[in-house]
């Protein structure tokens, strides 16, 4: 297919900038012949760039036995990160609450907001069916009907300094909280159920690069709250048919092998991915292009959706560094509010 044509230059060739909170989403992309422990080193210095480029927060996501994504604890990686940084956010997209206690993700949770001086944005989703409900112990249950119960212990923690549960997966005496912070978590949003859950709770929602503005629109009219967050596919080159034929170029030599790594935890079957297909919607969707492409999509976005909130995937071709500081250079002064 075609690579996108190029978008048309608005007057004066940068456009009304827009008040837009602009992030970066680490996956910690396992590309072939890149051992893990250089990846998560690439992705902290890339949390790194990211501050001195000027992006307002990072989120990291969370994977377990797989290339797809080698960061097994988001919460490592931002307490390090919270280290090396003095000003950028920091969160996870997202810690999963089907194979972690809540009460123990609320106080790694409190730890960090605490020691980052308030700079920690608690993400958590349901996860999959994976291998990782049977290793963690928690079961396929926990997975399939136990997300509601786990959100709520999760929130109550989250909103109050003692806690007590008498739930089917979770039952003990009141206990305090030390530390304790109040914060409000962010829901990974990928389904109609889950929207409801967190719009019922008042929660808002991260929503994933795997839908379109349209899709995103859906979701956030079902929902029917604000504050949301979405993740997009993004990368910047002299021109965007340039920037498409190096995402197309390298970005399915990380996602074959990584998204065959999702091992269910039962006997059910699973589709292969069309991986080619995936980037070629990646590439066509998102911000990829030439620096005036990636803002017109971005202005896009926030037009048909209403977000004000974007966090940036940077690793589609294996330079994040890279890719987040010529992002920085040119594509942020065309879509920010200085």
């Amino acid at each position: 297919m075609e690579a996108p044509e190029e978008a048309p230059r608005p007057a004066g060739g940068r456009g009304a900038a827009i008040a837009l909170r602009l992030g970066i989403f680490l996956v910690a992309a396992g590309f072939p012949g890149v051992p893990p422990e250089q990846t998560l080193q690439t992705a902290l210095d890339t949390i790194v760039a990211a501050e001195e480029a000027g992006f307002d927060d990072v989120w990291i996501a969370e994977h377990h036995f797989m290339s797809y994504g080698v960061c097994p604890s988001p919460m490592t990686m931002a307490a390090v990160a919270a280290g090396r940084t003095r000003r950028i956010g920091l969160g996870t997209a997202v810690s999963v609450l089907s194979t972690t206690h809540p009460v123990a993700l609320a106080e790694q949770a409190a730890m960090l907001h605490h020691l980052s001086g308030g700079r920690f944005t608690l993400g958590v989703g349901r996860g999959g069916p994976w291998v990782d409900l049977e290793v963690f112990g928690t079961g396929l249950p926990r997975f399939e009907y136990g997300f509601a119960e786990s959100l709520d212990l999760l929130c109550a923690c989250l909103d109050r300094s003692k806690v007590s549960a008498e739930g089917e997966f979770f039952s003990f005496r009141e206990v305090s909280l030390v530390p304790h912070a109040r914060l409000r978590p962010v829901v990974a949003c990928t389904s109609l159920g889950t929207v409801r859950l967190a719009a019922s709770r008042g929660l808002p929602m991260l929503l994933g690069m795997h839908i379109d503005d349209e899709g995103k629109l859906e979701l956030i009219r079902a929902h029917g709250g604000d504050g949301h967050v979405a993740a997009v596919a993004a990368h910047v080159a002299d021109t965007t048919a340039e920037a498409v034929a190096e995402m197309k170029a390298r970005m399915p030599a990380w996602l074959t092998p990584g998204l065959a790594g999702y091992v269910p935890v039962d006997a059910r079957p699973r589709s292969p991915r069309d991986v080619e297909g995936y980037v070629d919607f990646l590439t066509r969707v998102h911000p990829v292009g030439s620096a005036e492409h990636c803002a017109a999509v971005m202005r896009r976005t926030t037009e048909v959706t209403g977000l004000r909130h974007l966090l940036l995937m940077v690793e589609g071709t294996g330079d994040p560094v890279g890719t987040v500081r010529r992002l920085g250079e040119e594509v942020l002064p065309l879509v920010k509010v200085c």
